[in-house]
């Protein structure tokens, strides 16, 4: 009998070969230690969180003691006092007034001002938008001095309004790099249908606008929202009053009025940190899609 001939199987060409390759290495680096170096990240940055709010659960004599150590016993005095005392809930109340004050101003303005930008044809329209990409690169330290007295010579010392003005201006740059895409990528032809339709420019923007932008709008006053509640160096030079104090500044006069209290101080951060984690973390895909829309306009 005849042997039966077999035809070898034709080799792959270098394209696929180097599309394996890379498969296999992208397997080999997505493994286990992958993983783990992950793990050890998000152990590090959550640590301290975890510190503080498990040390307000300790007396000092525990922290004393055993200062890296779990509550045993569990103590509650530390948050209680916090809670029924009248300093904790005015410098929320403070925080909440600035943080949404400075949102909407940074929304509703952002949000015009990038409308214009990204639909309109005029001259110097270049040069704005790089101006305010140019605000980016423009921290607040570097104009705290001239910013202090300008507020002061306004009459807005002490005042929320003294901190919720500077902090919508130096909000506004990142908000219009972000909304400019999301209103540049809405189809001309929409624009156009509304016009036939009779509606007006201020019509299309309230009716079309802002609901095809509310992504972006979201992300942006989240942004706001929360770099507000964090903000520290401007209250400090504008706020020299317990009455005006936001939970930032205030945590700092807290831990040097009860400066012997640690496990006090600690509930105090604690609480005044949990509000914008748990913002945070509940609008965290609404930011990351908001961005993800914003890079690809």
């Amino acid at each position: 009998m005849s042997a039966i001939k077999t035809t070898p199987a034709p080799t792959p060409a270098p394209a696929v070969r180097q599309r394996r390759r890379r498969h296999t290495d992208n397997r080999r680096f997505s493994g286990p230690a992958v993983y783990f170096v992950a793990l050890l990240l998000v152990g590090a940055m959550l640590a301290p969180v975890v510190y503080i709010i498990l040390g307000g659960f300790r007396s000092n004599s525990q922290i004393t003691t055993d200062p890296a150590g779990l509550p045993n016993p569990w103590v509650t005095e530390g948050y209680v006092a916090v809670l029924t005392g009248s300093t904790f809930w005015r410098e929320v109340g403070n925080s909440v007034i600035a943080a949404t004050a400075t949102t909407l101003g940074v929304v509703s303005l952002g949000l015009m001002a990038s409308y214009a930008l990204s639909r309109y044809n005029f001259r110097g329209r270049g040069a704005m938008y790089s101006l305010f990409a140019a605000g980016l690169m423009f921290p607040m330290t570097v104009a705290i001095t001239p910013l202090y007295i300008l507020v002061r010579s306004l009459g807005l010392m002490n005042s929320l309004g003294g901190v919720i003005l500077p902090q919508i201006a130096f909000a506004l740059p990142v908000t219009i790099i972000i909304l400019v895409p999301f209103l540049r990528a809405i189809p001309a032809e929409i624009q156009e249908a509304a016009e036939i339709d009779g509606c007006s420019r201020l019509g299309f923007f309230r009716r079309m606008v802002i609901p095809l932008s509310m992504p972006g709008v979201i992300t942006v006053g989240i942004l706001a929202f929360v770099n507000s509640w964090n903000s520290y160096m401007l209250p400090l030079f504008i706020l020299n009053m317990d009455e005006s104090f936001t939970l930032p500044l205030g945590v700092q006069a807290f831990a040097s009025q009860w400066s012997v209290d640690t496990a006090r101080v600690l509930a105090f951060t604690s609480l005044s940190m949990i509000p914008a984690l748990v913002f945070f973390s509940l609008f965290e895909r609404r930011i990351v899609g908001g961005l993800t829309g914003a890079v690809k306009g």
